[in-house]
């Protein structure tokens, strides 16, 4: 996000990836603080992939940078259980889930941990039966185009994508749930956008 950008409109990035998300992110936790407050941000959110090895670094640098730290994590929803593992059907979607509060963050620990102990399968996979259980506290993103939203949108399936959009919203509640399309970074982001829109859920 540019100077000019930031000096025009409140702006708080809900989706990055740190020095923790193995071959992924390149952030490095300090210096992205420095930025965010260059760019004259007041919070910022870690959503490392599947772990949340960072979080206690990310919380301490933020608090001593004047940043509001939100914690969460993009994880990875097993395709159908987490305790299904099977060669070419077994895969997964990313969901990103940002702690609301004290409870959501326990909510968000018990099921990242879960994912490594139980659902272990190329990479730490939680599931919707462990949603359902520990939701309470929690928001969730639509996350980017590997999650299940954007895929359905991406497929051309817009009544599979609203379906998953009705899911999520009845079950974190309304203002707890937020579908994400940036329109002019590239061309397939601009197709996602467009179709979050088209399939107007309420």
């Amino acid at each position: 996000m540019s100077e000019a950008l930031a000096n025009t409109r409140p702006f708080v990035h809900l989706h990055i990836h740190t020095e923790y998300s193995l071959l992924d992110g390149a952030c490095r936790i300090d210096q992205l603080m420095d930025r965010v407050k260059e760019c004259g941000q007041t919070a910022i959110a870690c959503t490392d992939h599947g772990v949340m090895y960072g979080c206690v670094q990310f919380y301490k640098a933020a608090k001593k940078a004047g940043i509001k730290p939100i914690i969460g994590c993009e994880v990875y929803v097993a395709t159908r259980t987490r305790f299904d593992k099977v060669n070419k059907i077994d895969g997964n979607n990313h969901l990103i889930l940002l702690c609301k509060n004290e409870t959501g963050y326990k909510n968000l620990i018990k099921m990242v941990s879960a994912g490594f102990v139980e659902g272990f399968y190329s990479k730490p996979r939680i599931d919707k039966e462990l949603l359902e259980q520990y939701h309470e506290g929690l928001i969730c993103l639509s996350a980017c185009l590997a999650g299940e939203i954007p895929r359905a949108i991406l497929a051309g399936d817009y009544e599979g994508a609203k379906a998953a959009a009705l899911w999520y919203r009845d079950l974190f509640g309304k203002g707890n749930q937020l579908l994400v399309g940036r329109k002019r970074i590239f061309r397939i982001q601009a197709h996602l956008a467009d179709g979050i829109r088209s399939i107007k859920i309420r």
